[in-house]
C-alpha cells in the first residue's frame, strides 16, 4: 500500500505512535487533541477521533476528564500494529478506499449497540474535548461503528445532549436521611453541583435559567432544594428565586470551567501563559492613572483566580445572607 492509499487516520496513528515509542510525548502526557490533529494534519474532527480511538484501543493512550487524551502510564510493547497495514478495527478489511461494513469498525459490533452506549461515549467526547468537539459522527468514530448507527438509538446531537445531562446530574444521589435544617440541605445540594460540573465542566453550558431543562435526573436536584426551603412559611415565589439563586451561584462559577477548557484549546496557552501576554495592556492601564485602586491591589498581591476557591469563597457569604433574608421573611408573615 503505497503512501498516497494509506487512509489518513492511519498515517495519525503511525506519526503519534512513532512520537510515543521515540519518549517525545511520556507516560501521563497529552498527544494532540482532535483539534489539534485535524490542524496539524488537514483532515476532519471525525478523522483526528478515529485515529485517537485506534490509539485507545491499543491501549497506547487513555482518556483523562478536563486533561484531554494521554500517553497511558505502560503503553503495551507490540511487534505489530493492525492500523499501521490499514487492517485495523476501524479500517475495513484492510480497503485503501475507507471503512467496510460496520462489523469491521472495533470490538464491540453494531448489534451491542445501546443507547447507554451512545450516550457514554459522547459524554467522554464532551468531558475530554468539550462540548463543541461532540457530533454524532465522533460518537460514531468512538465506539467504531458506522456514521449512521448511533441515530438507530438517538434523535441526533441535540436529544443526544439532553440525554447526556439526564445521565450526568443522575451520577450523584442525595442520602436516604436529609441533613437538618434548611442551611445543611442547600449546602449539600450546592456542594453536589458543583462536584457534578467539576467532574463534566460543559453541564453548566448546557441550560439557562430562564429555559430550564425538565429533565427527570435535573429535578431531583430542584427537588432537594425546595423541600429544604419547603415548611419555612415562605411565600412560593421567594422558595423559588432561593432555588435559582443558589443554583444559579454554581453555574455561574461552574460555566467557565468549560470555558477556559476552550480558550486553552484555541489559544494553545494556558491561563498562566495568557496572563503573560497581558503585561503590555496592564502596564498601558497603570500609566493612564484611571484605575488606582485596582493597580495599587494587582501590585500588592499574586492574585491567581482558582474557581473551586471561589465556589468556597462564596458559599457560605451567600448562605449567611440567605438565613438572614429567610428570617426576616418569617418575621414579616407572622405579623
Amino acid at each position: 500500500m503505497g503512501p498516497q492509499t494509506v487512509p489518513p487516520y492511519v498515517r495519525i496513528v503511525t506519526e503519534i505512535r512513532r512520537r510515543i515509542a521515540d519518549a517525545e510525548i511520556g507516560p501521563g502526557e497529552r498527544v494532540p487533541s482532535t483539534r489539534q490533529i485535524a490542524r496539524e494534519w488537514g483532515v476532519a474532527l471525525a478523522t483526528a477521533t478515529k485515529a485517537l480511538t485506534v490509539l485507545r484501543q491499543e491501549g497506547l493512550v487513555r482518556a483523562e476528564p478536563r486533561v484531554g487524551t494521554v500517553v497511558a502510564e505502560a503503553p503495551p510493547v507490540r511487534s505489530g500494529h493492525p492500523a499501521a497495514s490499514g487492517r485495523g478495527p476501524a479500517s475495513g478489511h484492510g480497503s485503501p478506499h475507507g471503512p467496510g461494513p460496520a462489523r469491521d469498525h472495533g470490538p464491540a459490533p453494531e448489534r451491542e449497540l445501546t443507547r447507554e452506549r451512545v450516550v457514554r461515549a459522547a459524554i467522554e467526547i464532551a468531558d475530554t474535548e468539550g462540548l463543541a468537539a461532540l457530533s454524532m459522527r465522533s460518537v460514531a468514530a468512538r465506539l467504531g461503528v458506522a456514521t449512521m448507527s448511533p441515530y438507530r438509538h438517538v434523535a441526533g446531537k441535540d436529544d443526544l445532549v439532553l440525554l447526556m445531562t439526564d445521565a450526568a446530574f443522575g451520577e450523584s444521589s442525595y442520602p436516604a436521611e436529609a441533613p437538618s435544617g434548611w442551611r445543611a440541605r442547600l449546602e449539600l445540594s450546592a456542594r453536589m453541583l458543583w462536584a457534578l460540573c467539576r467532574r463534566h465542566p460543559w453541564l453548566a453550558q448546557v441550560s439557562s435559567l430562564t429555559r430550564p431543562l425538565l429533565l427527570p435526573n435535573l429535578m431531583i436536584h430542584a427537588e432537594w432544594a425546595l423541600s429544604a426551603l419547603d415548611g419555612l412559611g415562605l411565600d412560593p415565589a421567594v422558595m423559588m428565586n432561593l432555588h435559582v439563586l443558589v443554583y444559579s451561584y454554581v453555574q455561574g462559577i461552574a460555566v467557565n470551567l468549560e470555558r477556559e477548557a476552550q480558550a486553552e484549546a484555541v489559544t494553545g496557552l494556558s491561563e498562566e501563559q495568557w496572563m503573560d501576554t497581558q503585561e503590555s495592556a496592564f502596564a498601558a492601564l497603570a500609566a493612564s492613572g484611571d484605575y488606582p485602586t485596582f493597580v495599587r491591589l494587582s501590585g500588592a498581591l499574586e492574585y491567581d483566580l482558582r474557581l473551586d476557591e471561589l465556589f468556597e469563597f462564596g458559599l457560605k457569604p451567600m448562605l449567611d445572607g440567605l438565613a438572614v433574608f429567610i428570617e426576616s421573611q418569617r418575621a414579616e408573615r407572622s405579623t
